[in-house]
């Protein structure tokens, strides 16, 4: 097959490429992600890029690679690593690993002997498996030698250790782990060191899977293609022997030194990332493949950032649509210590619910749609260098932050929420969610300024006023109608799962709101607006990304990590779209 050069620009990224393959699946094999939201159906009109030295404007993923090409990328079409939060709630921790470095002072190194030192240090182990060692015969083994075992519970449920390892002298103190939030959008990693629980290094960066579509749906159907399965968990462990790699850089360790990697994330990306089927996730009635607790030998999936006798644990999931990132924040939380009635909220493309009440824990998902992560929006982004992320009224006009300081080229989730807020509260957007412009009553001249029109409805300007239109940053009809449907679904789901529980919006102690996204709105715009029950500000918190801190309490105590397949068991799952209700409490609660 006849294979052409493609060249993109400004990054000066070369990759041959076969004829016939799209200029999206080019950039994706060149390193280069574009923001691809449909998945590469050509509906979202987001990946354009320039085409050759005359640079004609064309959509990536419909534009064959026919010859050479020069393709330069542009700003509205890179998907821009975004502001990724890395830090959530922390609590002390009893250090109690999964896994163990026991020194062994000489006594043989044959089979029979290591086994009775272990069981002497207090490791019940008569698993010997084929240890990878750094022994040799005819090494001094004067300064004796350190095992390295794993724990597992064995099908009585009793602790059981396996010895995966051995090292010449005292290595007891290089003892280290990882773990990952492993999201649709964003992939973060965090090192730690076993033997105090200090975290070494974190990195992170955006899931490469988007190349495959910005949603679970998108990238659940990929999965059904010949090799798309494959492709996708190839993907994922691909990023995280990066970021794990850049860990081990920065903390100046070994990689063979990291034994065990403990990873959550919803459902699906948990699915792709252990090899498990993501079909029946992809239809009615939505079944996950298995919501028990998976563990992958490192060695045997690729993982090879980590000690090739190390391992993968993935958290327990809920349900089909509330995966293991959700138990890791009520593993995080104490959930099922929490006596205060208690909303969890992790607002996303799939939000999840949390509900704690005297009556046990609940647990919902609402499918609110991308608009949030800046899809179906105009001018919508995540967040990234150049989106407002915050909207204000000042001085009688609006004033907006915007992330990086510089000038702005689109509105992030955050902004968007605030934006609307401010339209309503300076009347020219009503409770139904119509735009007004300037048929609304007397409005401050700088305001009325900003009313226009774009292709023919009502838009409102929140960047660029003067000078080219291309540069403006606006929110039209439509954008204000896909905000209703997001912030529909995920109030809806809110007023259904506190009805399924017997309670009220009144009965809520506090509203903790978890996740990046959760991190950067403001109380008062989520209250105007609609999208939480109407409750005090103050009782509103942030918890930033507690998956994560959960991940990491399940990483430093193999008691917690039990605890939390018990604890994912135990909460009462509410599917929320297939109550008759649904579609009245989703109607009124579009409103503003």
């Amino acid at each position: 097959m006849q294979h052409y050069t493609v060249r993109f620009l400004p990054d000066e990224q070369t990759i041959s490429i076969h004829a016939g393959a799209t200029l999206l699946e080019a950039a994706a094999k060149a390193g280069v992600i574009l923001n691809a939201v449909c998945g590469g159906a050509g509906t979202c009109g987001k990946c354009i890029v320039l085409l050759g030295r005359e640079k004609r404007r064309v959509l990536a993923c419909q534009t064959l690679v026919d010859q050479d090409l020069m393709v330069t990328v542009t700003q509205e079409s890179r998907f821009y690593r975004h502001q990724i939060l890395d830090q959530g709630i922390h609590h002390d921790t009893v250090i109690l690993p999964a896994v163990r470095k026991v020194f062994l002072k000489p006594s043989g190194e044959s089979p029979q002997a290591i086994m009775a030192s272990l069981r002497e240090a207090g490791i019940p182990t008569d698993r010997f498996g084929k240890v990878r060692s750094e022994i040799t015969p005819g090494d001094d083994l004067v300064n004796g030698i350190t095992a390295v075992c794993l724990a597992d519970l064995d099908s009585d449920g009793l602790e059981r250790w396996e010895l995966v390892g051995m090292e010449k002298h005292d290595t007891t103190d290089r003892l280290y782990g990882v773990v990952a939030d492993v999201g649709t959008t964003t992939v973060v990693v965090r090192l730690l060191d076993l033997t105090n629980g200090k975290v070494l290094a974190t990195a992170c960066e955006t899931n490469p899977q988007i190349q495959f579509g910005d949603d679970v749906i998108s990238r659940i159907h990929h999965a059904q293609t010949d090799t798309g399965a494959e492709q996708l968990q190839q993907c994922i462990i691909d990023c995280l022997n990066r970021l794990i790699g850049q860990g081990c850089r920065k903390a100046a360790i070994k990689p063979e030194n990291i034994y065990e990697v403990v990873s959550v994330g919803n459902t699906t990306m948990g699915h792709l990332l252990t090899g498990l089927s993501v079909q029946s996730l992809g239809q009615a009635p939505y079944m996950a493949c298995s919501l028990a607790p998976q563990q992958r030998q490192a060695g045997e999936i690729g993982l090879s950032s980590i000690h090739p006798k190390g391992r993968l644990h993935m958290l327990a999931n809920i349900a089909g649509f509330v995966g293991a990132d959700t138990t890791a924040v009520a593993l995080a939380l104490n959930l099922d210590e929490v006596r205060t009635t208690t909303l969890v909220v992790d607002i996303g493309t799939n939000g999840e619910l949390l509900l704690t009440t005297d009556k046990g824990i609940y647990a919902a998902s609402c499918a609110a749609g991308p608009a949030l992560e800046g899809a179906r929006i105009l001018h919508g982004s995540r967040a990234m260098e150049g989106a407002i992320q915050s909207v204000v009224i000042a001085n009688g006009d609006l004033d907006v932050d915007v992330i990086g300081g510089i000038k702005a080229h689109s509105i992030c989730g955050s902004g968007l929420i605030d934006a609307v807020a401010v339209l309503l509260e300076v009347g020219v957007v009503d409770g139904t969610g119509r735009l007004l412009g300037t048929d609304t009553a007397v409005l401050p001249e700088a305001i009325r300024a900003r009313c226009m029109q774009w292709e023919g409805q009502p838009a409102f300007v929140f960047a660029g006023r003067e000078g080219d239109p291309k540069e403006k940053v606006v929110l039209t009809q439509r954008d204000i109608r896909e905000t209703q449907l997001a912030k529909g679904a995920i109030r809806a789901g809110i007023e259904l799962l506190l009805a399924r529980a017997g309670c009220k919006a009144e009965d809520l102690g506090q509203i903790l709101l978890a996740g990046a996204f959760g991190s950067y709105i403001r109380r008062e715009s989520a209250l105007r607006i609609g999208l939480l029950p109407p409750i005090s500000p103050d009782r509103i918190h942030f918890i930033g990304n507690a998956a994560l801190s959960g991940a990491q309490t399940a990483l430093l105590n193999r008691q917690c990590r039990r605890h939390s397949a018990s604890l994912a068991e135990s909460i009462i799952y509410v599917e929320i779209a297939h109550q008759a209700e649904f579609q009245d409490v989703f109607s009124g609660a579009m409103l503003f």
